[in-house]
């Protein structure tokens, strides 16, 4: 199945590098540009892409506001694609509520072209853009400056999880893979997939980006922990 995809970055010549390397690959579609975040979310209620690449800043409408309008569409408006956030800062306050509102992880501009295609497909396949350890520490440093009432109301929400969706929600956040949170619990893989569909569930999380937002916010993770 091809993934479709479009670019929404005011640099033209970012838009051009990047559809030129995605073009190139057999899964990939580049199905439309935009140079700001207003255009951006016209062309993805147009083509409606899997993938919409997103950067943070740029005029008319910035990448995060832009964001939240294809992430929570008006009445009516049935696709939501993913969204995958570019930036030139590894520590983003905008990045950060990106996640909040639903975007599915975020990439640096000057990442790997391997990187990139990576994401993509990651994020197409419905998994959180979390290994890099940067992106770790952008929602550990920001979720220390949170207010604590938000912590308070995060933590009452965790009562409704069992000890075991408890623990598969510390191991996501911490960083791991469903192949490896199986290891650590000695379960299969299909278990701990149905364990994280319940906790995103109960927790009316949109997917594991969100999930790792939550668990620091809640205090079950905290900054520095391994």
């Amino acid at each position: 199945m091809t993934i479709r995809v479009i670019i929404v970055d005011d640099q033209a010549m970012v838009r051009a590098g990047f559809a030129a390397l995605l073009s190139a690959q057999a899964d990939i579609d580049v199905v439309g540009e935009a140079p700001d975040g207003r255009q951006g979310v016209e062309t993805a209620r147009s083509t409606h892409p899997d993938v919409v690449l997103m950067d943070v800043r740029m005029p008319e409408l910035d990448g995060l506001a832009a964001a939240r309008e294809i992430l929570a569409p008006p009445p009516g408006v049935v696709h939501v694609p993913k969204v995958l956030m570019l930036t030139t800062f590894d520590v983003d306050d905008y990045v950060y509520e990106a996640l909040r509102a639903g975007a599915s992880g975020f990439l640096l501009k000057d990442a790997p072209p391997a990187d990139l295609i990576s994401a993509v497909r990651i994020v197409a396949a419905g998994e959180a853009l979390l290994a890099p350890s940067v992106t770790r520490r952008l929602i550990a440093d920001l979720v220390t400056r949170r207010p604590a009432r938000r912590k308070d109301r995060a933590s009452l929400r965790l009562n409704g999880l069992t000890p075991r969706e408890t623990e598969v929600l510390e191991l996501i956040a911490r960083g791991l893979s469903n192949q490896e949170i199986a290891a650590r619990l000695v379960v299969a893989e299909q278990t701990v997939k149905t364990h994280i569909g319940r906790v995103l569930a109960k927790l009316d999380l949109r997917d594991r980006a969100q999930a790792v937002i939550f668990a620091y916010e809640s205090g079950l993770v905290t900054p520095g922990d391994q």
